[in-house]
């Protein structure tokens, strides 16, 4: 017997990814159910080569439901997950709306697998720039704790959604014809531009998204005392999340020991060698489901110090591969059943 699926936010770039990603793996379902707001209802969309058409979310979309993906946003978390908890099925989301709650697991499969197990019907997928950042971290912690972090991450439009792609396609085409781009999602112009606000300013400086790093980073790795502060900007790239992370450990880690740690870890790539110009890179990793980690050298301000650049596909494994690793490690550990009755 498979498992009952549903993805709500099937018509979105997260949601899509789902789609592709639990076909890509086999996933074992008997059945799955796509689900959106009002204004997407109605498409229809493949899977396994089977039209499916996606319907509107309603209270009473969950009642024969084993697992539903969250990818909607956090209103829509907010307000469904409960629902669907309320009639048996167990929620893994993509949104904010959860993650720092003490009761809901913050899970990275190669990382913190183990606190699956302690949900109460809702699993939390970290943001998109967390999630690369401790599975390349995360390792290299286990054998030389770390005690500080700085990184500054690269977000890729498509973190907003396709409205943003289509701006900075837009946009290019303007520029590179001599017109004026004018911004409508994002602040200000992002083609051939950086903008340092991902998310909204809060009252200390940071914006939402560094903040969340700064809080989730701990969270997942169960290591509150570590330091961490974050820089993040908006990038004109399409797909792919990059990071440039300097790390202070307990003791002194030359760079072909942390390149051997890392080589050993579940889920890296390794692409490391300046003779060749050998690094991650947005473009390449678009796509792919590996953290692609480089440039790894001394930090010269610290003796105890690292600098690594880390890529990783953000809609992949910064949302959409990372949901279905915590399903199917739920499913490899026997901690769901399917079938389960309705409630």
């Amino acid at each position: 017997m498979g498992y009952r699926v549903a993805i709500v936010g099937a018509t979105g770039l997260v949601g899509q990814e789902l789609i592709k990603i639990l076909e890509l793996r086999k996933f074992p379902f008997d059945s799955i159910s796509l689900f959106a707001t009002d204004r997407a209802a109605g498409k229809k969309t493949f899977v396994i080569h089977k039209e499916i058409e996606v319907k509107e979310i309603t209270p009473e979309s969950f009642r024969d439901i084993d697992i539903a993906f969250f990818a909607a946003g956090t209103d829509v978390s907010r307000h469904f997950s409960p629902m669907a908890v309320q009639s048996g099925a167990v929620v893994i989301d993509n949104s904010a709306a959860f993650r720092m709650l003490a009761t809901v697991p913050l899970v990275v499969p190669e990382v913190n697998a183990e606190d699956i197990k302690e949900h109460r019907g809702i699993i939390a997928n970290p943001s998109c720039a967390t999630i690369p950042l401790v599975v390349a971290l995360y390792p290299l912690h286990k054998v030389n704790p770390i005690k500080r972090i700085i990184a500054t991450a690269h977000h890729s439009v498509s973190g907003i959604g396709s409205p943003a792609i289509d701006e900075l396609t837009e946009q290019s085409k303007q520029i590179l014809s001599g017109q004026t781009a004018v911004p409508h999602i994002l602040p200000h112009q992002i083609a051939f531009n950086l903008l340092p606000e991902v998310d909204v300013f809060l009252d200390n400086g940071y914006t939402k998204e560094e903040w969340q790093l700064v809080e989730e980073t701990k969270k997942v790795m169960h290591a509150e005392d570590i330091a961490i502060s974050a820089t993040c900007v908006r990038v004109p790239v399409f797909i792919s999340h990059s990071e440039a992370i300097h790390v202070e450990f307990s003791r002194p880690m030359t760079p072909d020991e942390a390149e051997y740690v890392l080589a050993q870890a579940p889920g890296i790539k390794i692409l490391d060698d300046p003779n060749v110009s050998l690094y991650p890179q947005p473009w390449s990793a678009a796509g792919t489901d590996e953290v692609f980690v480089g440039r790894i050298r001394q930090d010269t301000s610290h003796p105890n110090g690292l600098v690594l650049w880390v890529v990783a596909d953000n809609l992949r494994k910064g949302a959409a591969l990372n949901a279905v690793q915590i399903a199917e490690e739920m499913i490899k550990r026997e901690w769901l059943q399917p079938g389960r009755e309705t409630k």
